[in-house]
């Protein structure tokens, strides 16, 4: 069925991968077509919504109720080929009249509440973005005027598996609680993006200092999440996930004030750090084996051992190679260095940045000499 996106996609990875619309929009359409059938007493099947990036939608209008007062209905959530949880969602909007002038939007059934400071909306409002927020007005202030009424609207917006959905999502992580969140600054999902992982991060960032913390853990993924439970006693609801974003995340904790960064790191994935490779995703750079083996043989092992380290298919594996021969500590305090050094050249010293690096197999293999110091700013900022 067509809705406007029939020719929109990105290519990845030589994939041509469908582009969608997000919960933002959804909720906009929804209440437009509310609107619409409430202020003219008319039926639609479809809605029409531009989107804030200049893509016109065209969606189907779903579950239609109508009381003397109100009108209820629902837009189908398409994320495209985006891995996204809320792909299939229903996203109903309720408008209804009211005396005052005026469009006055709250959150229903499903959708999350904000509980903690430094998110985008204040604590103790729905998780509905400026963004849709600003769409949902605008749209309803034109149907008012096309209409000619010149009373208020107020719009309520409810997911019914909205509650389910965010269980799997980090909302409770960052204080929505309840449900999901109303999110979408373009109206339009773009499968995998980048720009919304690092907006994510910004919101994690921003949310700590916004509560005080000024001193952060950050792992690079899961493993370090589990690598810290096991063994600091650092808070886990705290730490921030930085995916393969190294660098962006170190500017961005910059920029809003963060003062001391923990990284506790795989060294699948820091190992490229110690060559200076601030996105560690495979598809921007690899080269793990052979900044392994640049630091293994400063550290004095023989070329027949390196060339083994070069045909290792995993660092796990590269580093049993070093360690059988005796050279994993003397490798590991090179690598440390390195990455010391290319952390501190990317936050050109306004950040003080300690790393803890480890395996699955060997556990700890090294800390940079500020750990100490690092660790304890953490510390003293949870007490």
């Amino acid at each position: 069925m067509k809705n406007g996106l029939e020719n929109q996609y990105i290519i990845k990875d030589n994939k041509k991968l469908r582009m969608g619309y997000t919960t933002g929009s959804c909720a906009a359409a929804a209440s437009k077509a509310a609107a619409h059938m409430l202020l003219t007493g008319e039926n639609i099947a479809y809605v029409s919504l531009m989107t804030p990036k200049g893509i016109k939608l065209h969606l189907e209008v779903l579950d239609i109720k109508k009381t003397t007062d109100s009108v209820s209905c629902a837009i189908e959530k398409d994320a495209g080929d985006d891995p996204d949880v809320t792909d299939k969602l229903w996203i109903y909007a309720s408008v209804s009249k009211k005396a005052q002038c005026g469009i006055e939007i709250v959150g229903g059934k499903g959708v999350g509440v904000v509980t903690k400071p430094g998110l985008e909306q204040p604590v103790g409002t729905a998780a509905i973005n400026k963004i849709p927020r600003k769409m949902i007005t605008e749209e309803l202030e034109n149907i008012c005027k096309e209409c000619g009424y010149q009373g208020g609207l107020l719009v309520e917006i409810s997911v019914p598996e909205g509650e389910k959905t965010a269980e799997k999502t980090f909302n409770h992580r960052l204080g929505i609680m309840g449900g999901i969140s109303i999110l979408g600054t373009t109206g339009i999902v773009e499968p995998m993006s980048e720009t919304a992982l690092l907006a994510s991060i910004r919101v994690e960032l921003n949310q700590q200092i916004q509560i005080g913390h000024r001193s952060l853990v950050i792992t690079p993924g899961n493993y370090g999440r589990e690598f810290l439970r096991e063994n600091f006693p650092f808070d886990l609801e705290s730490a921030i996930k930085c995916s393969n974003f190294v660098g962006d995340t170190i500017d961005m904790a910059i920029e809003l004030g963060v003062e001391n960064i923990l990284f506790v790191a795989h060294i699948g994935k820091f190992i490229k750090v110690a060559g200076g490779i601030m996105n560690t995703h495979s598809r921007n750079a690899d080269a793990r084996m052979e900044i392994l083996c640049a630091n293994a043989a400063v550290a004095g092992v023989d070329v027949n051992v390196l060339q083994q380290i070069m045909q290792a298919v995993t660092t796990e594996e590269g580093l049993r190679v070093l360690k059988d021969q005796g050279y994993l500590e003397k490798t590991m305090e090179l690598v440390i260095e390195k990455i010391q050094y290319y952390l501190e050249k990317r936050s050109y010293g306004k950040c003080n940045i300690a790393v803890v690096l480890f395996s699955n197999e060997q556990g700890e293999l090294g800390r940079t000499e500020n750990f100490e110091k690092v660790a304890e700013e953490i510390q003293k900022g949870r007490k």
